[in-house]
Formats: C-alpha cells, sequence, structure tokens
C-alpha cells in the first residue's frame, strides 16, 4: 500500500468519534446478554471481581496492542502484519484467524440480535408484560423456535449493519456510534434506577455486589477470563482494525482505559437492572442465555408506562447490538476492500449474502435443523465453539507473542509514547511485561479450559 493511499483512507475523525466507537465495539450484547447470565451462573460477585482482574491482566493489555499494531501500519487486519512482520513470517495468518472468528461470531450473532430487534416490536404489541417466568420463558422458547421469525429478523439486523457501513468510517460507523452510546447510557441509566426500586431488590444487588469467596473457584476464574477477552472484542482483528483508523495523535492507553471503564460501567449497569428484578420477582439468577428475555418484561409490569420503558430497554440493546456488529463486519469488509481493491458497497454486499447464507443454518437451530449436528454441536453451537473457543484465544497468544518476541519493546515504547510525545514511560513497561508474559499465559488457560482439558 502507497503511502498516497494510507493517507486516503477514511477515518475517526475527532476523539470522542473514536472513544464511541471503540466502546461501541467493546459495548455489545455481552455486556446486556452474556455478562448478567454468566454471572447468575457463576455465583455473582465473586464472579464480577474475578472479571475485574481479568480485564486488567487480558482484556486491556491485548486491547492496546492491537489498536497500537493497527494504527501503526494504518491498514486492514491482514495487511497490517503484512507490512509489520519480518520478511517472510506468515504473521498475517493471526489476523486471518481473527477475519475467520469475526465472520463466524457474525453469523450467530445476528441471531441473538435478530432476538432483540424482535423484542422491540413484541414489547409495542404490549404481550410481553408478566412477572410470571413461565409466561416471560413460553414467549421466548416460541420466538426462537419459529423458523419465519428467527430468519427474518436475522435478515433485519443484516440490512441495518449493512446500511451503516455503506456509508463509510466517519460518517457511518463514527456518525452513528456517537449519537447511540450516549443514548445507551441514558437508557440503561434510567432501567437501573426502576430495578432498584423493586420490593426486594436489595437481595438481587447483594447478589451482585457482596462476594461470597467460597463460590471464586477455577471454573469461575476461567470463566471471568473467557468472558474479558470475548467482551472487548479482542482476538478477532476488530481492534487492529479500528486502531488503523484512530488519529496519530491519540493517546492510545489512556482511550483503551475509558473504553474498558466504560464498558465496566455499562456491565455493573446491566446487572444492576437485571438481578433485582431476578430476586424481587422469584427468578432464577442462574437461567442462562435467555436469562435477560424473561426478567425484563417483569421489571417493568406493574411500572406506570412499563410498556413504554420495556420497549426502551430493547432498544438500547439493540443499540448495543448494532455497535458490536459494525466492528464485527467492518474486519472482512476492510480486508477484501484493500487487499483486492473491491469498492466498499461491493464488499459490503458480498459480506452481507454471505452471512444470510452461512448464518441462516444458525437462525435454524432451535427448530428446523436441531436434529443436525457435527461433533455433537448444532451449527449455532459449533460456530460459537470454533470462534470463542478456539480461533480468538490462538489469535491472542499469537498476537501476544508477536508484539512482545517479534515487534520488540523498543517499537512498543515508541509507538505507544507517540514518539516521545507523552509521558508514560513507566505504564508501558509495565504493560509490556503483561504483554509478553502474563497475557498469553492466561489467554492458553482458557483456551484449555475451552477445550475441557481440565474442568
Amino acid at each position: 500500500m502507497s503511502q498516497d493511499s494510507s493517507k486516503a483512507r477514511d477515518g475517526f475523525t475527532s476523539s470522542f468519534g473514536v472513544l464511541a466507537a471503540t466502546l461501541g465495539s467493546a459495548v455489545g450484547l455481552g455486556n446486556i446478554w452474556m455478562f448478567p447470565y454468566l454471572t447468575g451462573s457463576s455465583g455473582g460477585a465473586g464472579f464480577l471481581l474475578v472479571y475485574l482482574a481479568a480485564t486488567l491482566l487480558v482484556g486491556l493489555p491485548v486491547m492496546i496492542s492491537e489498536i497500537m499494531l493497527g494504527r501503526h501500519a494504518k491498514a486492514d487486519a491482514v495487511t497490517t502484519m503484512i507490512k509489520l512482520a519480518p520478511r517472510r513470517q506468515p504473521w498475517w495468518l493471526v489476523s486471518a484467524f481473527g477475519v475467520l472468528a469475526a465472520f463466524l461470531i457474525m453469523s450467530f450473532y445476528t441471531e441473538v440480535a435478530g432476538w432483540v430487534f424482535a423484542y422491540v416490536f413484541k414489547a409495542i404489541g404490549g404481550g410481553l408484560l408478566s412477572t410470571d417466568p413461565k409466561v416471560t420463558s413460553a414467549a421466548f422458547d416460541s420466538m426462537v423456535g419459529d423458523p419465519v421469525q428467527s430468519l427474518v429478523w436475522q435478515w433485519v439486523v443484516l440490512v441495518v449493519i449493512g446500511g451503516i457501513l455503506l456509508m463509510g468510517v466517519s460518517k457511518g460507523i463514527e456518525a452513528v456510534t456517537k449519537k447511540l452510546m450516549p443514548l445507551l447510557f441514558l437508557l440503561l441509566l434510567i432501567l437501573s434506577v426502576r430495578s432498584m426500586l423493586l420490593p426486594g431488590s436489595s437481595a438481587g444487588l447483594a447478589f451482585l455486589f457482596k462476594p461470597d469467596f467460597a463460590k471464586i473457584n477455577a471454573q469461575v476464574v476461567l470463566s471471568a477470563m473467557g468472558l474479558a477477552f470475548f467482551k472487548l472484542s479482542i482476538g478477532m482483528g476488530t481492534m487492529m482494525t479500528y486502531g488503523s483508523y484512530f488519529r496519530d495523535d491519540q493517546n492510545v492507553p489512556v482511550t483503551t482505559f475509558r473504553v474498558m471503564s466504560a464498558d465496566l460501567f455499562v456491565s455493573l449497569l446491566a446487572g444492576i437492572a437485571i438481578f433485582p428484578a431476578v430476586f424481587a420477582f422469584g427468578f432464577e439468577p442462574g437461567a442462562g442465555p435467555k436469562l435477560l428475555f424473561i426478567t425484563i418484561p417483569a421489571v417493568f409490569a406493574n411500572m406506570p408506562l412499563g410498556n413504554v420503558f420495556m420497549v426502551a430497554f430493547f432498544l438500547l440493546a439493540s443499540i448495543a447490538a448494532i455497535g458490536a456488529m459494525l466492528s464485527l463486519l467492518e474486519v472482512p469488509v476492510s480486508v477484501m476492500s484493500e487487499r483486492f481493491g473491491w469498492g466498499r458497497p461491493v464488499t459490503t454486499v458480498i459480506n452481507l449474502l454471505l452471512l444470510a447464507l452461512l448464518g441462516s443454518g444458525c437462525a435454524l437451530s432451535a427448530s428446523l435443523t436441531a436434529n443436525v449436528k457435527l461433533f455433537g454441536m448444532n451449527q449455532f453451537d459449533l460456530f460459537d465453539f470454533v470462534s470463542t473457543k478456539l480461533l480468538m484465544p490462538i489469535g491472542g497468544i499469537a498476537l501476544c507473542l508477536f508484539v512482545g518476541w517479534v515487534w520488540g519493546e523498543q517499537r512498543f515504547r515508541t509507538a505507544l509514547s507517540n514518539n516521545g510525545a507523552l509521558a508514560n514511560e513507566k505504564l508501558l513497561g509495565v504493560l509490556f511485561l503483561v504483554v509478553r508474559y502474563v497475557s498469553p499465559v492466561l489467554i492458553l488457560a482458557v483456551m484449555l479450559k475451552g477445550l475441557n482439558v481440565f474442568g
């Protein structure tokens, strides 16, 4: 790629735009959907403490490294590793694994996002409000078991995301996330306040914030590390791609720390919104992936204008899903457009069509293809396993090895100090040691746990 073409690339235009877009990638359904149900099934506050430590030791260092490499190369994820790796060394495979992981995740993530989009309209219809877990659970099971609804809502999600990406980086991704992220925070705050005012909500708050250290075991630790790795959108080329759109004067460590802090805050708000309701209405905190869909209707069931607020909540969940999916789909779109020279509209449409085809199997995994299994898993679970248990950890370990042992400390310090303009020498020294030694070991432990090498 020539210097001129690098300058011509679209990119983020403001510091707030950088923060909003990067936060939009990190804050997704992982915060509002995955974090609550994993916290609920892992004992509550103890899991939260371990998750915070894992974010500092696994999520944040790898996230900084990815963004640093992308900003330095000013290219798509694959081209970045080709440009920065020593000659003839196949480090580009790190990004290739990331691209594949992003695509597989999109295949099933669009279906989960479709559930959220569907619930916006179901809430508008007014048929979801109930404090009976059997009623709310049956409503969810009926939806995911309907093949027509599953496919249609997945396609709606693809059309929305594709339309935003067609507008480009600054006018599409940045412009949309700058508007949506503040709205997400506002709606979550309102919902959290409402949930805390429910009779019996104190038990839910105690579950979330009062740790029972006896419940912290190896399973909880490894689950928390896996969530920290997944939730910050690392190991799949998204942060490397977004990093390539960063401005040269952006303070990468400070920006990523703000993203991590805001991401954690959103997760806590989601927990505050959900667990008081879980305990107030006698729901089961370990209900699993459908926890969000069976508890939120109960929060608003007896509330004035409850249906309006429920529509607002699922709207904010849709907002969270949009931000994450934009970053995921941007990875293969940027690789195709920059490596092959195809126009952005062409690569976007190609990826949307491929996702509609490949993702249909995931969408039908709870209905028509429920009994079609490979290695004992339906397509939804298989894509989840391959991407989150194999490709993402392998990519994360390889990235740490590249930064720590190939890219080297001097380049690391130069890149993250903005060529000496930032006085952050001590921070970078500690951060480099974590990337070089600590993060890859912890990610390996997460991968081995995911593969059931140990319990």
